[in-house]
């Protein structure tokens, strides 16, 4: 997930602002060595000898740990140090992501290495995301957040541009495995970096009612919810085919039509630029109508699967990636807001987790279903489908009155009320989804 939009960082206490620029510091190099990585790991699969099939289990393996070991990894963030477990799982993405550039490196890879290390990444992953989550919100008071997290957020952007674009340049020069060796060491340092943190300052945690408490509760504000629920399934489809026309047909389409990886990092360059327009836009633009204004910036995020199906040369496909880029940043931030208004503080997390499992949880079925489903219908027809799929969902979710009706609220002097549908104002922090 993403962080706020707000006009500039502002210094705070010594201990937070030393905290949030290692914080910061650390997911910049990770961002950018991760980014590059995606796109070595799926053409590290084709010069192995592999298909769009072996492309998608791959990927699938990734993410079907990331879906087993979410709520897990939550609740052990709650009751360990969370920097210890941020750097615990740099140092397993480290270890896995240098096996993996030394047996690509050296020709010895085969796919069953090629998921069992990806899968571990997933899992490092499962576990760093909620502690990382965390530990930056309590990293910087209530009157720094939006400022702060705007920097995180523009930072971010700006290192998945570059991974992005680096990426692609180093895989057209030279073999996949040297830019998955830049990411074991992007891990490395930044490992590092994070076992410098501070957490003197966060009261130790009293003991809650258990897992599965803490699970149950948060699922009661989930379907008691309509608006909720509905969004949460309809990312769980939009999630799963934007992932498998990303991960997949993406880099075979750069390959047989486009020219090769460059390209494709190029366009997924593009898709950066456009967050970081959107966000930019959400800085002045605060609509009433928060679900209704997002859910209808969804429907662009057919446009990438339509502009591959095409396909559409390098320039439109980048052309396209910077709309849905733009468009996501949208939706977004006005999701986060929706839920930092109405769902209990306490609850957050519990309620963050079962939407973070929502969006994932579908992806290793559409990766691992690509291939196949490629085989069967055509790439084309495949990517046509994935559009489609989108539009529906999302059109269908419009159907929901909450998520028509659900509007902003500003709070007067501890009372609610609605505020313009436009304003001047910095927007609220908000993180978002596919960002």
């Amino acid at each position: 997930m993403t962080s706020a939009v707000s006009p500039s960082p502002a210094p705070g206490p010594a201990r937070a602002g030393r905290n949030f620029g290692l914080l910061t510091a650390a997911a910049i190099i990770t961002s950018l060595g991760t980014h590059g990585a995606l796109i070595a790991a799926a053409f590290a699969v084709l010069e192995s000898g592999g298909d769009g099939g072996d492309v998608g289990l791959v990927a699938a393996a990734r993410t079907a740990p990331l879906v087993l070991f979410l709520l897990i990894g939550g609740a052990v963030a709650d009751r360990l140090p969370r920097h210890r477990v941020m750097v615990a799982a740099n140092a397993l993405n480290c270890v896995s992501q240098a096996v993996f550039a030394w047996l690509v490196l050296t020709g010895g890879a085969e796919l069953w290495q090629m998921m069992l290390l990806t899968a571990l990444c997933g899992t490092g992953q499962a576990f760093f995301s909620p502690a990382a989550e965390g530990m930056l919100m309590s990293s910087v008071t209530g009157e720094q957040a939006a400022r702060a997290f705007a920097f995180f957020r523009m930072s971010m952007h700006g290192a998945a541009i570059g991974g992005a674009a680096l990426g692609g340049a180093m895989i057209a020069a030279m073999d996949p495995g040297w830019v998955l060796a830049v990411d074991a060491a992007a891990f490395a340092v930044a490992g590092v970096l994070r076992a410098f943190l501070d957490v003197s300052h966060i009261p130790a945690r009293a003991p809650g009612g258990g897992l599965l408490a803490d699970l149950r509760d948060g699922w009661k504000e989930v379907a008691g919810r309509p608006w909720l629920w509905a969004i949460v399934l309809q990312f769980s489809v939009v999630v799963a085919v934007v992932g498998a026309a990303e991960a997949v047909y993406g880099p075979l389409v750069a390959r047989d039509e486009l020219g090769g990886a460059r390209p494709w990092g190029f366009a997924l360059a593009a898709f950066g630029v456009g967050t970081l327009g959107g966000a930019l836009l959400m800085m002045r633009w605060k609509p009433q109508r928060l679900l209704l204004a997002g859910t209808l910036c969804v429907f662009p995020l057919a446009l990438p699967s339509a502009g591959l199906a095409v396909p559409l040369p390098v320039a439109g496909l980048c052309a396209v990636m910077f709309v849905t880029g733009v468009a996501i940043e949208v939706f977004g931030v006005s999701w986060m807001t929706a839920l930092h208004q109405e769902i209990p503080e306490e609850k957050l997390s519990r309620v963050s987790a079962y939407d973070w499992f929502g969006s994932v949880a579908m992806v290793p079925l559409a990766t691992a279903a690509a291939g196949p489903v490629e085989s069967l219908v055509g790439r084309s027809e495949a990517l046509w489908g994935c559009a489609g799929l989108i539009v529906l969902v999302t059109a269908g979710v419009l159907l929901v009155p909450d998520v028509r009706n659900l509007t902003r609220r500003s709070t007067v002097k501890g009372i609610a009320v609605p505020v313009p549908a436009q304003g001047s104002a910095d927007a609220e922090g908000a993180v978002g989804r596919l960002g």
